[in-house]
């Protein structure tokens, strides 16, 4: 209030008998002694308690000292945050227990303590006895609280039968001769007189008497009733206590005044007999108006004892009736848990609704905690014209109204309402026995509560018939008819006379209620939560199961999640700016009100964890800000410190902000710097590969056609070796060398294609092997023969190079070709994946529409199954006292449901053919290794590779947080597994798909742009693996810095990767796939042959394509 210069509320709230009267009383008596003003106004504010509840509180089942009333205390303060008055405001008093009370149950404690405490010569003038003697307090317990030494003071003529039979109730806090006392000292202390005092008590008196008047059956025909003849003294006894006529009394209880409109003169009054019945109705109507005037006078008392001129703020402390619920519940439980549906509703939108919206707001990133909402409950109660209080005031509206039809109409128009439901639905076997129109169950925040319907019209009608109000208005004693006089005044002047007026009690207590709600949303809230520990109500006895049912039902659990990530303390920044302003220097005031919080906790050393910066204010955790604020206020040599601290704090900052900068931008510098390089080594790249694909076949064919003008030196040296025919054949080698010269030109000046080269170049190559047999015609000598050998040796060398280049030539051809395919491949493999991932979301959105389906009856099933659990709790509660609980035998439907992911689960591996959960893992390599059926093996791979990857899953999970793991397989693989989930197809199926295909992979393990953005990423080099079918049955690792690393399935499966070919997405990688021969090459240059060999002799290695090759070539 202080702070935030706003009125503030503290709601007490909890079960009966959990303590909420007697918090009460503990937070006024701390407001009025903290900062009372000197004055004895304080102090009637705490002495007025003991009058409100010797009227307004009652011993019930439950609660000893239970508040039957609901009541908001206002204490007032002024300017200065001193206490200057108070005020009263009081809500719905139990009526009914004046006239009935339940077994073990008590009367208003004032009637005992009249009856335990009251001097001999006011218990004279008040003809009082023992309560035994009294109507409206024998039908319930007749036993007084008492100590020992109160009982002795006690007179036996005052103690009922009950009470010398038993003794006297104990409880420390009651005591009926002693309260008594204390009561008229708080009297004296609020203001009243001793005439005031025998006032107050002579109307409770008149009350008693008024309870023991009887009626019967009248003898005359006329029908009617009578009083009985001993009910005279009792007549006697109220028509003096209330100032009353006694003949008068005698008429208008047994008749009711009647004024004719048809069948006679208009104006007739004619008097009606009553019933027996009717006419102990109108007596206890006239009691119930009587005690209810006496109430509201009594509070009206005590609010003009502490009166207040002005008033600047006020706290007001909220005690009302707890949730309730009996084995008989009435019209009164049903409004005192209406209301606090609505303190529920009222508490989860300030403390979790609001709450969560702030830090939504903010910006805050607070997990969001979910409650349950009862605006459901509160709809069923006070809607118009469905609600059922409206249809409550419809019925009491009604010629002949009745309990049962406004039960039927209940359940007619909330025939499938989640909250409403028929009594035979009970947890308990007393309320099964009720019929469907005498009551029904509403399913409340803390459980169901069956109420039952008798007497709901008549306790909503707060209206006497005119004989009885004319009769109690025109009263001889003033003070009696002061208490009519207010409520006649707003008395609607249209009613007619003789006809019972209706004022509804419901809407009344409903229109009160949300007048409270209102206040109680302009002010601050605060919130009491009481907890009952036992049932007992003994001490030092805690039941857990009953204290974590109300923790639960109130909302405890959802509010504790909250605070647990939440920030309770919270200020703008302008506020903190303006707080400690005054502190700073000149330049620092200066500061962004965002920066200056931000340097203070910096310069502080608050840890980063206990305070939250939002979008306008920072927020702290339980108990931080208190520290932050006591650091604040410290001595000035501290604040001094303090603020060299702040300045260093920001001159680090922009420092390293500078730092930052250059960093980034000679970062940027380098990064601009690769790029160009790299374009221009792209470009030079793309020039080279453009000008060898043109002009490669010209320069091929002219290293070969020089090469053949090369070997003419030897045949020159043949032809000068020549003795005949020498001119001739030396005419044919200069025609040979000049057609070879002519080819060279053509080469040079002309763009051949590698075909017309090669068919001229063949014709030479012919040329001069005519030529080259002519010679050997003309070579007779030995020498020239083994010159000429030498020579076609030399021809047959340079034939198996030009075949040896033009194998070559294929294989690159070939190679081309097979790289075409696979991109081909690649592309047909990625239109076919986007269709099927189409297909797959189609599917996957119809399945998720399907499991929200099933989820959202899931969700409202489990409601329901909530709802039945709180029900049945409460009903053991209500259980342990006397009820019977039912032990219901739940049937296959009410077995728990399981999710829908284990049903799948479930259902998907009943369809399996072989159940490999529980191998070792020794059995599923002797079936890999050795197994002939192909469906076992496919079902024993998926199973080995599904436990390779839980392992690797658990290793990740449980490894320290800064060791560092040997990569299995590059990032890019391992992101898109996680990235891109794979729904497994059955094995066998699988198997079929990939057809035991071959494929082989590179890929590098970390990109190069990728070396800036991921610094930590310190494995580099190439990543190789060869896939037999879906798994990898080799993996090849090069590093610049390390030797390389082989790896075979079956000897290495701990350190290869064990994700499938289709959940690396290699397949869909542009240019990662590569040719078998580029694999092999790389495999055997490392040492692979004699890796894989020595793995297959140790009988380590998996059987698999690479494993049966390497074999085949062994052997």
């Amino acid at each position: 209030m202080k702070v935030l210069k706003m009125s503030q509320s503290i709601i007490v709230s909890g079960e009966s008998g959990a303590g909420k009267t007697e918090n009460t009383k503990f937070v006024l008596r701390y407001l009025t002694e903290s900062y009372g003003s000197g004055q004895d106004i304080d102090e009637r504010i705490v002495e007025a308690n003991p009058l409100l509840e010797a009227f307004g509180n009652a011993k019930t089942v439950r609660n000893n000292n239970s508040s039957r009333f609901g009541k908001f205390v206002e204490i007032h303060f002024n300017e200065k945050h001193s206490v200057v008055g108070g005020f009263v405001s009081h809500y719905l008093l139990e009526k009914s227990r004046i006239c009935v009370q339940g077994q073990d149950e008590r009367n208003y404690h004032i009637f005992y303590r009249l009856c335990a405490g009251a001097p001999e010569e006011i218990r004279e003038k008040l003809y009082l006895t023992s309560p035994d003697n009294f109507r409206y307090l024998n039908r319930g317990c007749t036993r007084y609280f008492a100590s020992k030494d109160t009982d002795k003071q006690i007179l036996q003529n005052r103690k009922s039968p009950e009470y010398l039979k038993h003794g006297s109730l104990k409880d420390p806090l009651l005591d009926d001769h002693g309260d008594f006392n204390r009561m008229c000292v708080a009297m004296k202390k609020i203001g009243l007189d001793d005439t005031e005092k025998l006032d107050l008590f002579r109307v409770v008196a008149g009350v008693l008497h008024l309870g023991n008047i009887d009626f019967e059956e009248a003898g005359s025909t006329s029908g009617g009733c009578t009083l009985k003849n001993k009910s005279s003294k009792s007549l006697e006894y109220c028509s003096a206590l209330l100032g009353l006529d006694e003949d008068d009394l005698r008429v208008s209880l047994t008749t009711r005044v009647m004024l004719t409109t048809a069948g006679g003169t208009k104006g007739t009054v004619i008097k009606v007999p009553l019933k027996v019945e009717q006419a102990n109705n109108a007596r206890d109507a006239l009691a119930k108006a009587v005690y209810s005037r006496l109430f509201d006078h009594v509070v009206n008392r005590v609010n003009q004892c502490f009166p207040f001129e002005s008033s600047s703020f006020f706290i007001g402390v909220l005690d009302i009736a707890g949730f309730e619920y009996f084995e008989h519940n009435s019209f009164e439980q049903f409004c005192i848990n209406y209301c606090n549906e609505k303190l529920q509703q009222f508490f989860n939108e300030r403390i979790l609704k609001e709450e969560q919206e702030l830090y939504q707001r903010e910006g805050l990133g607070v997990n969001e905690v979910h409650y349950v909402d009862n605006q459901d409950c509160i709809d069923l109660i006070e809607s118009k014209l469905v609600g059922i209080l409206d249809i409550l005031d419809e019925e009491n509206r009604l010629p002949q109204p009745s309990d049962q039809h406004f039960t039927s109409m209940v359940h007619q128009k909330h025939k499938n309402h989640f909250r409403l439901t028929i009594p035979r639905k009970s947890k308990l076997t007393v309320h099964r026995n009720i019929r469907d129109d005498e009551g029904f169950i509403i399913r409340h925040f803390a459980g169901a509560v069956c109420y039952e319907t008798t007497q709901f019209v008549e306790k909503n009608n707060d209206a006497l018939h005119m004989s009885l109000e004319s009769l109690i208005c025109e009263s001889k004693d003033k003070f009696v008819r002061e208490l009519f006089e207010s409520a006649n005044n707003h008395k609607d002047s249209k009613q007619k006379t003789g006809k019972l007026s209706f004022i509804s009690v419901g809407n009344k207590f409903k229109t009160q209620l949300n007048l409270l709600l209102e206040k109680l949303r302009s002010t601050g809230s605060s919130f009491i939560r009481c907890i009952k520990p036992n049932l007992k109500m003994t001490s030092h006895q805690f039941e857990g199961a009953q204290i974590l049912s109300q923790l639960q039902c109130s909302g405890m659990v959802s509010v504790l999640d909250l605070m647990q990530g939440g920030f309770p303390s919270r200020a703008s920044f302008h506020e903190l700016y303006n707080m400690y302003k005054k502190y700073m220097p000149e330049k620092m005031s200066r500061l962004d009100p965002r920066l200056f919080c931000k340097a203070l906790f910096k310069a502080l050393g608050l840890n980063e964890n206990d305070y939250k910066f939002g979008l306008t204010k920072v927020f702290f955790r339980p108990g931080k800000f208190a520290e932050f604020d006591q650091i604040m206020k410290s001595d000035p040599d501290h604040l001094a410190e303090l603020i060299k601290r702040v300045n260093h704090w920001l001159i680090c900052s922009r420092w390293k902000k500078v730092q930052w900068c250059a960093l980034s931008v000679i970062k940027l510098k380098n990064k601009i710097k690769y790029r160009a390089s790299a374009c221009i080594k792209m470009q030079k790249t793309i020039r080279m590969w453009l000008c060898r694909k043109k002009h490669k076949p010209r320069i091929d064919g002219m290293i070969k056609v020089r090469t053949l003008k090369s070997r003419l030196i030897k045949f020159n040296e043949v032809v000068n070796a020549l003795k005949e025919g020498k001119l001739e054949m030396n005419k044919q080698v200069k025609d040979l060398e000049s057609s070879i010269d002519a080819l060279l030109s053509k080469i040079k000046n002309t763009i051949m294609t590698r075909e017309q080269i090669e068919r001229e170049y063949d014709a030479l190559v012919k040329s001069s092997g005519q030529l080259l047999d002519a010679l050997q015609k003309k070579k007779k000598e030995e020498e020239e023969a083994e010159h000429l050998r030498r020579i076609q040796e030399e021809m047959e060398r340079e034939r198996k190079r030009r075949e040896a280049e033009e194998e070559l030539r294929r294989k690159e051809e070939n190679e081309r070709r097979l790289k075409a395919e696979i991109e081909a491949k690649r592309k047909q493999d990625e239109e076919d994946r986007k269709k099927r991932e189409e297909e797959e979301r189609r599917i996957q959105a119809e399945v998720e529409m399907q499991l929200a389906k099933e989820r959202e009856e899931e969700s409202q099933q489990q409601t329901i199954l909530e709802q039945e659990r709180r029900d049945r709790e409460l009903a053991m509660r209500i259980a342990q006292s006397d009820a019977e609980l039912i032990n219901e035998e739940y049937g296959p439907d009410s077995a728990l449901r399981r999710g829908v992911q284990v049903q799948a689960t479930k259902s998907a591996a009943s369809v399996k053919k072989y159940d490999l959960s529980k191998w070792k893992y020794a059995e599923l390599r002797d079936a890999i290794n050795t197994s002939c059926d192909i469906e076992l093996l496919a079902a024993c791979r998926e199973e080995f590779h599904r436990r390779l990857k839980v392992y690797h899953a658990w290793k990740s999970k449980n490894k320290k947080r800064n060791a560092e793991t040997d990569q299995r397989a590059p990032k890019s693989v391992t992101d898109y597994a996680q990235q891109n989930p794979v729904v497994q197809l059955p094995a066998r199926q699988q198997e079929i798909e990939v057809n035991r295909q071959q494929r082989y992979f590179r890929i590098p393990f970390i990109r190069p742009a990728d070396q800036y953005k991921e610094p930590q990423n310190k494995k580099k080099g190439w990543w190789y693996a060869h896939f037999d079918g879906p798994w990898i049955a080799r993996q090849m690792e090069l590093h610049p810095d390390k030797p390389p690393i082989l790896l075979v399935a079956g000897k290495d499966d701990m350190e290869m990767c064990e994700l499938s070919l289709e959940e690396t997405g290699l397949t869909r990688k542009r240019g990662a796939e590569i040719l078998p021969r580029q694999f092999e090459e790389i495999w055997e240059r490392c040492g692979g042959i004699q890796y894989l060999s020595n793995a297959i002799e140790s009988r380590q290695a998996r059987p698999t394509y690479a494993t049966a090759m390497l074999q085949n070539l062994l052997k």
